[in-house]
């Protein structure tokens, strides 16, 4: 009885320790096929390869008939430091106080979590298997990128203003509603087309997807013909429109943008290993999204971005991205009142390619589906890397979109004053 007893103990203490190791939703992420690795057809929409398709992205061969442009990583990469021991972060959500880093991993489909301040790592955490050699998928965090590098051009002459149209560096967008809209405002999200973004396969993404596919960016420009508003007026999210960037980038530059941020920005920030752009059948980066890194180069960049565009260890490459147009693209004051927080969105502001806290002090996020997330907080050169693979593409139609944004107020707070 006593051996028999102790045979079920030890058999409970197994599951249990199973249990207190399962991470959140691993069956409907597909744990029991390894976190499987979808298609050209599949990556984007099902759970079941999220994981894998996430962390695979620029390896999946026929998506948007293209391949993957890369970007070299630095001679000399941006060293992290990193402390002896994580902070003890807490963070509260619904009545729940004294929450961790644990709890929310516990809470959340988090695939990777970094937490930077000062270039010094707090935090670095993975699951579903994933590691730091992992480079993992952008989705819209991509987009301020692209802006990053409209800025790069603003500086070298390459474009001569923000307030010129897209067509005159985009000869194919002519006789287009995004060829007759502003740089200024495809940055803004601010064309006034009629264009629905909700990610069920039906939408104008949708639509405009398969023109793209078909005939590149340009063809996908075509089939977004009605206005709404006044070009400036309103913010409405349409990821064609960074697409549309991309042309205007390559018109001004005569480069793809990999091509041209490679030596620009990607290097001169101290890159780890190579970032990986997928293209279109036109060789073109669809700039939306689509960019894979590693979650310590997101981290690399979220630090350059924390530091107004400066290295703090290399100040002799000066302004890597120009800090004025950097400060413009991310201070929701220097922004007219239709892009302020809680005008834009029930929450956050738009910049330029880039999202806005409704907080007096300059903070900013890089956000893109299905819970990816840089957070930045230059006053306190903090920076939080979430990479994630949510249930829903919209993170505030689960809990996530609460949760990790009381976990980055409770970053904050730790430091500081919100």
């Amino acid at each position: 009885m006593i051996i028999r007893w102790r045979s079920f103990f030890l058999l409970l203490l197994a599951c249990c320790g199973a249990w207190a190791h399962a991470e959140p939703e691993e069956a409907a992420l597909c744990k029991a096929q390894g976190y499987p690795v979808g298609t050209a057809r599949t990556w984007f929409m099902e759970a079941c390869v999220r994981v894998g398709s996430f962390s695979h992205h620029a390896e999946i061969p026929g998506i948007f008939g293209g391949v993957a442009n890369a970007m070299q990583p630095a001679a000399r990469p941006l060293e992290l430091g990193r402390v002896s021991q994580e902070p003890p972060f807490q963070w509260s959500v619904n009545g729940l106080s004294g929450l961790t880093v644990d709890d929310y991993l516990k809470r959340q489909p988090a695939m990777a979590l970094l937490i930077v301040k000062d270039g010094v790592v707090q935090v670095e955490r993975y699951q579903y298997g994933r590691s730091a050699e992992h480079r993992f998928l952008s989705n819209s965090m991509a987009k301020t990128i692209t802006a990053m590098g409209i800025g790069i051009a603003l500086r070298e002459g390459k474009i001569k203003s923000l307030d010129e149209r897209a067509d005159l560096y985009a000869p194919t967008l002519a006789r287009t509603l995004y060829g007759e809209t502003t740089i200024r405002n495809l940055l803004r999200m601010a064309s006034g087309a009629k264009f629905e973004e909700v990610y069920d396969g039906r939408d104008d993404l949708a639509r405009y997807g398969v023109a793209a596919h078909n005939g590149g960016a340009a063809a996908g420009a075509k089939v977004i013909s009605t206005r709404l508003h006044p070009q400036g007026n309103a913010f409405n999210y349409a990821s064609a429109e960074t697409d549309m960037l991309a042309l205007v980038m390559r018109g001004a530059t005569g480069q793809t943008l990999s091509a041209y941020l490679e030596s620009r920005l990607w290097q001169p920030m101290g890159a780890q290993s190579s970032g990986l752009w997928r293209a279109g059948s036109d060789g073109l980066e669809r700039a939306s999204g689509n960019f894979n890194a590693t979650a310590q180069d997101y981290a690399r960049l979220g630090v350059l971005l924390a530091n107004d565009g400066r290295r703090a260890d290399r100040p002799e490459l000066g302004e890597i991205i120009p800090k004025d147009f950097l400060i413009e693209a991310t201070d929701w004051t220097l922004q007219p009142e239709a892009f302020a927080p809680k005008k834009a969105t029930p929450y956050y502001g738009y910049g330029y390619q880039v999202w806005t806290f409704p907080s007096k002090k300059r903070r900013f996020a890089l956000l893109g589906v299905y819970g990816q997330s840089v957070f930045v907080d230059p006053e306190q050169k903090l920076v939080m890397v979430h990479l994630a693979a949510n249930t829903k593409a919209k993170s505030n139609q689960t809990s996530m979109g609460l949760e990790v944004g009381s976990l980055w107020y409770g970053v904050v707070t730790h430091y500081g004053s919100w």
